[in-house]
C-alpha cells in the first residue's frame, strides 16, 4: 500500500528534484507544444498545492513517484 508522503514535510530541493525527475521521465508526453521543464515542475507544483497529485512512497519498490488522484485511488482499490 503506497504512503502519501506530505510534500510540504520535503526540503526544498528534494520537491524540487523529484518535481523534475517526474516531469522529465521516458513516457511523460505532453502533446504536440513543446513546454520546458521549469515550466512542467511549476504546474506539477501547483497541482500538489490542489492535491490534485500527491507524493507517494513504495514500501514494496522503495521508491518515491508522483500519482494523481485517479491513479492513487485505483492501487488503494486494488485495481
Amino acid at each position: 500500500m503506497p504512503i502519501i508522503v506530505p510534500w510540504k514535510d520535503l526540503p526544498p530541493d528534494t520537491l524540487h528534484n523529484l518535481i523534475e525527475e517526474f516531469v522529465t521521465r521516458d513516457g511523460t508526453d505532453y502533446g504536440d507544444t513543446e513546454i520546458s521543464t521549469a515550466t512542467k515542475v511549476e504546474q506539477v507544483r501547483e497541482q500538489l498545492k490542489k492535491e490534485q497529485v500527491f507524493v507517494v512512497f513504495d514500501e514494496t519498490t522503495e521508491s518515491v513517484s508522483v500519482l494523481g488522484k485517479e491513479q492513487l485511488a485505483e492501487i488503494e482499490n486494488g485495481l
